[in-house]
């Protein structure tokens, strides 16, 4: 573990439309943060009354007992990370979005009053929290790449002492390899879009998160083995507690 102290770690469900969906209740130094998988790349964190839907896409069902959100972070144009349709039907009225530029022209004139443009090394201060924007792009750098350099945002929050890094679409660059202190991490790995598992292992060794995610981790050949990418995490650091969830129910 790191030097965050998990007072209670603890997994708990919640019926949601006849579907049974795993939320993890994380107690950290100052305050119970929640995780819920959605699909594929959506997340929802509740943190101190505060609600982040990340990259809010898929069935709406799933939203349904959710409540709605404070902040939406998205990290790409790609239909998996913006999403219009289910951003329509999600009460965004009181909603600040906080997104990278090219995503920023994407959105709906209806939303340029709630938008934070937040690009590559920015970072910005909302509702008590500070968001900051990593770089996220393929490797090797090409114009033509799925994710070029500079377009979209992973992204890190800062929930008091608590550091939450979200991969979105990415290789295994520098700026990954070099995160530190990394309490909770999300980490992509579907090819031909981002990593494999191998990549993706060898990056969490290298930043070492107290807690990583395996998510986003459907690709062109359907699933990847998740399983093993924990096998080769812990192999090689059996302190990093990979969690395995499923972000694929229908």
């Amino acid at each position: 573990m790191k030097k965050i102290t998990f007072l209670v770690m603890s997994l708990f469900f919640t019926q949601l439309n006849a579907q049974l969906i795993a939320i993890d209740s994380i107690q950290t130094k100052d305050g119970t943060l929640t995780i819920q998988p959605i699909t594929h790349a959506s997340i929802i964190l509740t943190y101190e009354g505060k609600t982040i839907y990340v990259d809010p896409s898929g069935d709406l069902k799933k939203y349904k007992n959710c409540s709605n959100p404070d902040i939406i972070l998205i990290t790409d144009i790609h239909p998996d990370h913006l999403n219009l349709k289910t951003l329509e039907g999600i009460s965004t009225k009181n909603t600040l979005f906080i997104v990278p530029q090219a995503v920023a022209d994407k959105l709906p004139s209806e939303y340029k009053n709630q938008i934070e443009v937040l690009n590559n090394r920015q970072g910005i201060h909302r509702l008590g929290l500070f968001i900051s924007a990593v770089a996220m792009y393929n490797l090797p750098e090409n114009k033509n790449a799925y994710h070029p350099k500079g377009r979209g945002n992973g992204y890190l929050l800062y929930l008091d002492d608590t550091k939450v890094y979200i991969s979105g679409d990415t290789s295994g660059t520098q700026e990954i390899r070099s995160l530190y202190k990394i309490d909770i991490a999300f980490v992509c790995m579907n090819l031909p879009y981002t990593m494999d598992i191998k990549e993706a292992s060898s990056a969490v060794l290298d930043f070492k998160p107290a807690i990583v995610y395996p998510y986003h981790y459907r690709g062109a050949d359907g699933l990847s083995e998740i399983k093993k990418f924990k096998e080769i995490v812990n192999k090689e650091n059996s302190e990093i507690e990979v969690r395995l969830r499923d972000w694929y129910i229908e």
